[in-house]
């Protein structure tokens, strides 16, 4: 069994916050894995419009209270509050993720303006996002990054030619079962794709009554002999209000003998037999606990 820990980091307060608490975790529990920071600009208060455009985004704040999650003064941000830079906020807790040994790649320029309007962006305005987050990831760290993941898991065929087009080595835009080449009935995409495959812990929070130690029974009963999962969790929630979750969380999964690995070691893997990797079709779906959709691997074995 093994897992991949994929570390989003939407917000400032998740990184400023979040991410030096995560490190120290993961530190002493001896746990390398994937974080992928928004370079640009926090404008999270933007996403109120999500209660006119997203079902379910109203009962999803109050379920898992965001407020608490977030604090204020994030969701001020973009609107009555000035959005401030992210990564350029702490230049140096990038340097301290990848000095720690972890990967660092790029989870977009702006996060709110991806996860909201994907769908409406032209080639040149998605390659313009690329473009702004990949050169703030330059100034920072000095070379560019190899792998990218989608804010909001919102994936169109616009950002796969944008993400081929940049050379990015391997991305992890959607939700699925396992590792694939993104494709069309007339076409696929030369760029593996690795989607998140179990639940995130601001999903299933709240939802049905749910606690932070059942979303731990969950995630650890989902980890299978000979599977190679990917859990995606958030700095701003399991790095801030419940850490002390997710470190029970890791004890536990520790405990059953589950290996943990990077998601580049993973892509390096994958990309050694490229004739053996799925094709799938990315298609928008739902998720229990989730508002919205979200894109998702699509094939005869199914939709996740």
């Amino acid at each position: 069994m093994r897992l991949a820990l994929k570390i989003d980091v939407d917000t400032l307060v998740g990184f400023k916050e979040g991410v030096p608490a995560l490190l120290a975790l993961l530190a002493q529990k001896g746990i390398k894995t994937s974080f992928f920071v928004a370079m640009g600009p926090d404008h999270s208060g933007r996403a109120i419009r999500r209660l006119f455009t997203h079902k379910g985004f109203l009962q999803k704040m109050l379920r898992t209270g965001a407020p608490r999650l977030y604090g204020f003064k994030t969701m001020c941000y973009g609107t009555i509050l000035p959005g401030p830079p992210i990564a350029a906020s702490a230049p140096e807790l990038l340097h301290k993720i990848t000095a720690a040994g972890h990967e660092l790649g790029l989870h977009g320029y702006d996060h709110v303006r991806w996860q909201d309007s994907l769908s409406r962006l032209s080639t040149p305005a998605v390659l313009k996002e690329i473009i702004q987050a990949q050169k703030v990831f330059v100034e920072i760290m000095g070379y560019p990054a190899v792998s990218f993941a989608a804010p909001g898991w919102q994936c169109t065929a616009a950002a796969l030619d944008v993400l081929v087009q940049e050379k990015f080595y391997y991305c992890s835009n959607t939700r699925g079962y396992g590792p694939y080449l993104p494709c069309t009935p007339d076409r696929t995409w030369p760029l593996l794709e690795i989607p998140t495959t179990l639940p995130t812990m601001d999903e299933l929070l709240g939802l049905n009554g749910r606690t932070g130690a059942d979303f731990n029974r969950e995630i650890l009963a989902s980890l299978k002999s000979g599977q190679t999962q990917v859990l995606t969790i958030h700095a701003e929630v399991e790095g801030r209000l419940y850490a002390a979750e997710f470190s029970s969380l890791l004890d536990q999964i520790q405990d059953k003998g589950v290996k943990f690995i990077r998601l580049l070691d993973y892509a390096q893997e994958l990309w050694r037999y490229p004739e053996l990797l799925e094709k799938a079709e990315v298609a928008p779906g739902r998720l229990p606990g989730r508002a919205g959709t979200v894109s998702c691997q699509h094939s005869k074995r199914g939709t996740v």
